[in-house]
């Protein structure tokens, strides 16, 4: 037996079709709703795609506990780092977008590794969904005591009255303090030598005076400064570290337009529902303009700021370009 839909049946059952799936959206916007207010139920894990102790591991933890304490969860620092970044990228790219896995994201592994490693199981930028900054980190230009120079202009002249024989140290090719360099010789037309150590390594070679000066994060340097160990000529920000207000920036010590800065953020995977997005991106900002959370961070060499979703990642595309002038005078191989 076959039956056979009318005009007016087949109405009906288009009629029906459509309550179904209204009511069927209508259900999930409410269970969102839901899951964004009891959100969180459940320990958050927070990827940290660097080692335990580095500079962007230390801000890191530091946004955790306090996350921890507003959202009423506990939140977990899980470090995977390796391969500039990848590792701990790959793992939150891939994992449920619900709210319990997030990625502190840092220069590195969103604006420089992306441009060398040409070959990633995750798409840097349509795989994740950006929060916000939540610190900056001035590089700083600093040398070796001994160095008879007081300035940025100093040491230019210094470095051009004597080619070829000054040492710039920097973590290794294709980290920020090697990229940094190669702008600020460019820019400033002086012949040195780059070159190359493993790690912290590079700041032990300044103090040393096995290489005369470099351009290394605020977080790894600041101690050494304060020290005396080592002298800060200049910061590499748009404008002064509220860390170090007496200390000019690169740009107005006698470098037009050199701007280079280290930042960490914090994103979700794609497609995480947006109740959930929004009470995460909220709590984020109160969480950073809070003053104690604030001076855990400055303590760790580190200029808080927010902004809004939009705004950080026109802020990555930015600094996308600007690395990637870097990576090209460098002439760093594509892997």
């Amino acid at each position: 037996m076959r039956l056979e839909l009318t005009p007016g049946t087949r109405s009906v059952r288009a009629l029906s079709l459509a309550v179904i799936v209204y009511a069927s959206q209508q259900c999930g916007a409410v269970v969102a709703a839901e899951s964004a207010a009891s959100y969180p139920s459940k320990a958050i894990r927070i990827i940290i795609a660097n080692t335990t102790g580095t500079s962007v591991d230390n801000l890191a933890r530091v946004l955790t506990l306090r996350l921890g304490d507003e959202l009423g969860q506990q939140v977990v620092a899980d470090n995977r780092g390796g391969a500039g970044g990848i590792i701990g990228a790959e793992i939150a790219a891939h994992s449920a977008p619900d709210g319990y896995t997030l990625l502190v994201c840092s220069t590195g592994m969103q604006v420089i590794t992306p441009q060398i490693y040409k070959k990633l199981n995750y798409d840097p930028v349509k795989d994740f969904a950006p929060l916000s900054l939540f610190v900056v980190t001035q590089n700083l230009l600093v040398v070796n005591p001994t160095l008879p120079v007081n300035s940025v202009r100093e040491l230019i002249a210094y470095a051009k009255a004597n080619p070829g024989k000054l040492n710039m140290s920097n973590a290794g090719a294709g980290f920020q303090s090697h990229l940094a360099g190669v702008l600020f010789t460019h820019a400033t037309g002086i012949d040195v030598h780059h070159v190359p150590y493993k790690g912290g390594a590079s700041l032990i070679a300044v103090m040393g005076n096995e290489s005369q000066f470099t351009i290394a994060p605020a977080p790894s340097v600041i101690n050494h400064v304060r020290s005396g160990r080592l002298r800060a000529l200049a910061s590499g920000g748009e404008k002064r570290s509220p860390q170090t207000p007496d200390l000019p920036t690169i740009a107005e010590a006698g470098v037009p337009g050199y701007v280079s800065t280290g930042w960490t953020g914090l994103m979700a995977p794609k497609g995480i529902p947006k109740p959930i997005f929004d009470k995460l991106y909220a709590t984020l900002v109160k969480v950073v303009n809070n003053p104690a959370t604030r001076e855990l961070l400055e303590r760790q060499g580190g200029d808080p700021v927010t902004n809004t979703p939009a705004e950080f990642v026109k802020f990555i595309n930015e600094e996308y370009a600007r690395f990637g002038q870097a990576i090209k005078l460098a002439n760093l191989k594509v892997e």
